[in-house]
């Protein structure tokens, strides 16, 4: 899955509260009985294994940089509201909301408002260095200045409306029930989880990009037919205009029921040959056949709960403590908002290890899945291998960068994979051949 679908995920999944991966927890693999009922459409000529190559300077340069902004990024996401809690700014915004909305909900509403733009013109400046000069001055983004404020200033409304829908779910179950708020919350965050993954692709992602049929037929015919094998009906596939913002190339599964769809960026159609674009599609279709989609709901269920839980346990006493400064005194008021980010950001942050390796292992099984389907592992790591080249990506980072953010396995790991992973060649069961179909 792509990293702007993952972090789009749980970044409504949690409420805007902060934005990690959100990797879906796995399934059990069982064995094909017979590896022979599952052949798969003869792959071209093995070129031999593919190198894992060394990573450009700028490649080094770009994965430097992007772990000190991830340091500042961090560190920020935990000063500002911090800063808003301690100097009493959240408990004045309040007052201002009460004053103005006098009933209890349009106060929240026009505290969330206010809230969502005060962050968003704090964080502004690093957004648009990191997202925007960042990105041209390593050669990576085509987004013209007009498009990046265009495409800010939509996901602020977009992150305003969210909130004022939302965000008062928790204070009314603070209100109602303050010793199981955390469960209800979590319980009623589901059916919300599950509209973001209907709405999504719909609504929320053509606001940004243009989303379209595939122009080359010849292959979405293909790749039909991939999907075919693969038992996933009803698949639809949609090239997206991502040309116009950056050089990168990516792809992705989205949506659920009748909004479910494999989306190709255009970038990825120019830089892979077909070879290289069926075994991403064989990938991507992993996680629809796999599970993962119905799996990411119940692992955001579960951060949500987590999270909302140790803010139950742990808010209280900080309120006892510097309730006075806060401008608060019970966790149900909406000036405790900051708290709540606090708090659940630090948890987010103990678990993201976790998370993570969560999240290479159902990405791996996808990479069986793909390999599975298409017997094409030269071109499997070639595709690695231009999707480090193209991405600038460093292919072995270091034990802390894949702890703390690496939601895939590694590049140098991935290519390595597919240059030994052949158990049909040696008459072995495939762990997913029970769930391919031969092809015609």
């Amino acid at each position: 899955m792509g990293a702007r679908a993952f972090a789009a995920f749980v970044l409504v999944a949690v409420w805007g509260i902060v934005s990690v991966p959100f990797p879906a927890s796995a399934q059990t693999a069982v064995p094909a009985e017979n590896p022979v009922a599952s052949a798969a459409v003869a792959a071209p000529a093995d070129l031999g294994p593919v190198a894992v190559p060394s990573p450009s300077e700028q490649a080094m340069r770009y994965y430097e940089s992007g772990i000190a902004i991830w340091w500042v990024d961090l560190l920020w996401g935990f000063a500002v509201p911090a800063l808003l809690l301690f100097s009493g700014f959240s408990a004045r915004m309040r007052t201002f909301a009460q004053r103005i909305g006098k009933r209890w909900y349009p106060t929240i509403a026009i505290y969330f408002a206010l809230f969502t733009i005060l962050t968003f013109v704090i964080g502004l400046p690093l957004a648009y260095s990191t997202d925007f000069v960042r990105e041209h001055a390593y050669g990576l983004s085509n987004q013209t200045a007009a498009k990046w404020w265009s495409d800010a200033g939509k996901g602020l409304l977009i992150g305003i409306f969210s909130s004022v829908a939302t965000l008062w779910l928790p204070f009314l179950m603070l209100k109602k029930s303050p010793r199981r708020w955390w469960l209800l919350t979590s319980l009623a965050s589901v059916p919300l989880l599950v509209l973001l993954l209907v709405i999504s692709p719909v609504w929320l992602d053509p606001l940004f990009n243009n989303f379209g049929p595939m122009k080359d037929q010849a292959l979405e015919a293909k790749i039909l037919a991939l999907a075919d094998r693969a038992g996933i009906e009803g698949s639809r596939v949609f090239e997206v205009d991502k040309s116009v913002d950056t050089e990168k190339v990516n792809a992705y599964v989205t949506g659920i029921g009748g909004t479910k769809r494999v989306v190709l960026w255009d970038t990825i159609l120019k830089k892979l040959d077909e070879r290289e674009v069926l075994f991403v599609m064989g990938h991507e279709m992993g996680h629809y056949v796999l599970g993962h989609v119905p799996l990411q709901i119940g692992l955001g269920f579960g951060l949500i709960l987590i999270g909302l839980y140790s803010i139950h346990r742990l808010a209280r006493g900080m309120i006892a403590r510097w309730g006075g400064r806060f401008g608060f005194h019970e966790l149900s008021d909406v000036a405790s908002w900051p708290l709540i980010v606090l708090l659940f950001s630090l948890v987010m942050f103990v678990l993201t290890p976790a998370i993570m390796a969560i999240g290479r292992y159902v990405e791996h099984q996808s990479d069986v899945f793909g390999l599975e389907i298409t017997r094409d592992n030269h071109a499997a790591a070639t595709a690695f291998v231009k999707l480090q080249q193209e991405n600038l990506s460093n292919p072995r980072p270091g034990l802390l960068y894949k702890l703390w953010r690496s939601s895939h396995p590694t590049l140098g790991e991935r290519i390595d994979f597919c240059n030994q992973y052949r158990p049909w060649e040696r008459g072995e069961p495939l762990r997913y051949g029970h769930l391919i179909r031969p092809a015609n």
